[in-house]
């Protein structure tokens, strides 16, 4: 048996994790743009990466490091993506790392912001020397990672076991664009005093990425520089798998739903559940192609409860399915049930008035099977095409 706890308040609480957020004139009217997480012990670390095939100069450097590597700094930066940089943005890295004064073991760094640009290494280098490296402010550093979040993006719990020991868990996330299932364009940082087993992190962190940023869409963009981390100081002395798994796996979904509902511009977060499809695989794939369907996306921005969309995508996902076993409903309210339409003035009247909600599901009972799949996703709007027509000026 075990409880988890929510906990107001962030990661910076702790033990052995320090933070903060600084201006280092990346962003103008000196906007947060800089930040750190740092362990006064060394940390074990796992990570999950995008699948683009372009990975950013950040990821390429961490992977350079030796298996099963310790670390008690990761440095973050917004404004610049340092993506196809080359070797040289690589070297940047290191450049950086050699210049700084504070005792790093192989210390992180992840990059979020325009694709394409060295990064400005005087800036980063001074701002990062100025860190102080026993400052606990995860409101700074969750603000110096943002890009064309609206909000920060934070969550934090304690673990009680049956035993009355217990242990922390927290994250710090950004991403409200570029986001499609395979990850998004996305950081998130994800800190414990569990004693939680190396092969343990990457197993766990791994099996809940495919249900919680896995399992997300805005736009069906997948990022070059997409970076889950996950560090474990050890100080708790405490673990038990069913409960860090658990723990992980709230963490990681308060993140991926606060990306969701932060999709730029967007004002609906969206379930698409599937169930009932002949395989998990055609769950998933249904699923996640209507997180991603643009067609979708804009009858949910217009509150259009358009049920063909729903129903055009999941044919064309090309799964396993039957239009006489299919059911489609709004929340509770079906739209379509086994090849009969039952979508008179009103149900559409009662479908309408789900879609004004902020939050909602779309179920999708494809009645050939015993497997469920759910996917996330958000409306498209205007003000997507207009945040993104600018992003980089």
């Amino acid at each position: 048996m075990f409880t988890i706890l929510p906990i107001k308040g962030l990661f910076d609480q702790i033990e052995g994790f320090y933070c903060d957020g600084i201006s280092a004139g990346l962003k103008a009217n000196n906007a947060l743009d800089l930040g750190f997480i740092y362990s006064d012990t060394l940390c074990d670390v796992e990570a999950v990466f995008t699948n683009n095939k372009f990975q950013a100069a950040p990821l390429k450097h961490f992977q350079m490091y030796e298996d099963n590597f310790q670390t008690n700094f990761v440095l973050i930066n917004s404004k610049n993506a340092n993506a196809l940089t080359g070797k040289k943005g690589i070297e940047n890295i290191d450049t950086i790392f050699s210049s700084l004064n504070h005792k790093l073991v192989n210390p992180i760094m992840s990059s979020t912001g325009v694709i394409g640009n060295q990064l400005p290494l005087e800036k980063i280098i001074a701002g990062a020397n100025s860190f102080d490296l026993n400052a606990k402010n995860a409101k700074n550093l969750s603000q110096a990672i943002m890009t064309t979040d609206s909000y920060a993006k934070t969550t934090m719990y304690e673990v009680k076991l049956e035993d009355g020991s217990s242990f922390k868990i927290g994250a710090v996330a950004k991403g409200a664009g570029m986001i499609n299932p395979n990850l998004a364009t996305m950081l998130c940082f994800i800190c414990t005093d569990a004693a939680v087993p190396r092969e343990d992190m990457k197993e766990l962190l791994s099996s809940n990425t495919e249900t919680t940023f896995n399992a997300i869409s805005v736009d069906g963009d997948t990022s070059t520089n997409d970076t889950v981390l996950l560090l474990s100081n050890k100080k708790a002395g405490v673990y038990k798998k069913e409960a860090f798994k658990e723990a992980l796996r709230v963490v990681m979904h308060d993140m991926a739903m606060l990306m969701v509902a932060d999709g730029e511009g967007a004002k609906k977060a969206v379930a698409f559940e599937v169930k009932n499809a002949a395989t998990y695989e055609d769950a998933q794939v249904a699923a996640k192609a209507l997180s991603n369907s643009l067609l979708v996306k804009t009858a949910l921005f217009g509150e259009d409860p358009n049920f063909g969309r729903i129903a055009s995508t999941i044919g064309a996902s090309r799964v396993t399915c039957d239009e006489e076993k299919l059911v489609i409903s709004y929340n509770n309210v079906i739209v379509y049930n086994k090849g009969e339409v039952v979508f008179n003035d009103e149900v559409e009247q009662a479908a309408f008035k789900v879609l004004q909600n902020s939050k909602f599901k779309i179920i999708c009972d494809l009645g050939v099977g015993d497997k469920t799949f759910t996917a996330y996703g958000c409306d498209l709007g205007y003000e997507y095409v207009k945040i993104n027509a600018d992003y980089r000026t």
